[in-house]
């Protein structure tokens, strides 16, 4: 039977960026810098890419991470050495997350040589075996039998290693994925099915696409325990997390999180976003933003200043723009790339 921590579809924060953090946050001052740090890679990361995109050096499709930057940085926080992560096209987050090189990611943003992917694969579809990254999927909920797939092949392996397999709300819905969920109990696969629910499938509302608002539920058929989670708070992520994680490494099958968020630009670049108002987002800016949350605990505990604060911020700038002026500096891919890593 699924549980809930947060009952409905929008989870309000623990905090917000107007000041109400508590005094004595759950991590001490080294584990709250380096989400802070991870986070604010991110955020920065793709507001470059949003720039390079405008001027016309990212082309096709472009999916930015922004305003969710708490689930991928929380979930990482209950990984260990050979778990697997897979996702959608919304993924360059998850890329950093996990330790993958900027200036790779950048570089195979931009279609060059030296990317993750050779420069052929762009946004969303890079890999990376070292850091088990395994995309990056433009085919919406393709990813999740994959991801259940990896989960069968730890436990083939007989090792407690986990597949973090996340989706969107909007793929919530595809049939695909209750056919890997069926599978992965069945078999008690050490999958955490991660779904985003950032609140709007492209530009669809959720409460106009799903029956339930509670997604975490949508396992209990298959007797899939799942809860709902701020998403907005890292904390929040990494405890929940680290429970799911820890229920799939003792061989108790598979469990669903739904990590309640929100994205702060249209589902890609070329989304305008006019099905909400600006007071909506901007309201989610002041009060849930992940980062300024984060921001505030530091803070107000005293563990870090101000000054501390503008030290970090200039420091990712200069990591992000190394990043970019890298990849604008490497060779696209040769012609003769055409006729590599492929089938025939």
């Amino acid at each position: 039977m699924a549980t809930a921590r947060r009952a409905g579809a929008k989870a309000p924060a623990k905090t917000s960026a107007a000041g109400k953090a508590p005094a004595k946050p759950d991590a001490d001052k080294d584990e709250l810098l380096r989400y802070y740090r991870d986070m604010l890679l991110i955020r920065r990361f793709e507001e470059k890419a949003g720039q390079l995109y405008g001027m016309g050096l990212i082309g096709g499709f472009c999916h930015l991470y922004i305003g969710q930057e708490a689930v991928v940085v929380g979930a990482e926080a209950a990984a260990k050495e050979g778990d697997q992560r897979i996702t959608s096209y919304r993924d360059h987050g998850h890329m950093l997350a996990c330790g993958m090189d900027p200036k790779g990611v950048m570089a195979e943003l931009t279609g060059r040589a030296t990317g993750y992917s050779k420069g052929k694969g762009g946004s969303m579809h890079m890999f990376s075996r070292e850091k088990n990254f395994y995309g990056g999927h433009g085919i919406v909920g393709a990813q999740v039998p994959i991801g259940a797939g990896l989960a069968f092949a730890n436990r083939y392996r007989g090792n407690d290693n986990v597949s973090f397999t996340y989706y969107g709300d909007g793929a919530a819905n595809q049939g695909q994925i209750y056919e890997a969920m069926n599978m992965a109990s069945l078999w008690k696969l050490p999958c955490i099915f991660i779904i985003e629910n950032n609140q709007y499938a492209m530009g669809t509302r959720l409460d106009r696409a799903s029956s339930t608002p509670a997604l975490y539920t949508r396992g209990e058929a298959f007797a899939i325990p799942g809860e709902a989670v701020d998403g907005m708070d890292v904390l929040a992520v990494r405890d929940a997390a680290r429970k799911a994680a820890a229920h799939c490494r003792a061989g108790k099958g598979p469990y669903i999180l739904e990590m309640n968020t929100y994205r702060y630009r249209g589902h890609s670049m070329s989304d305008p976003a006019k099905y909400r108002t600006r007071e909506e987002v901007q309201k989610v800016r002041e009060t849930r933003d992940p980062i300024d949350h984060v921001r505030d605990l530091l803070v107000k505990a005293g563990m870090a200043s101000e000054d501390d604060i503008k030290a970090i911020d200039k420091e990712i700038r200069a990591i992000v723009n190394e990043a970019a002026r890298f990849a604008q500096e490497s060779p696209e891919p040769d012609v003769s790339e055409l006729w590599t890593d492929i089938y025939a």
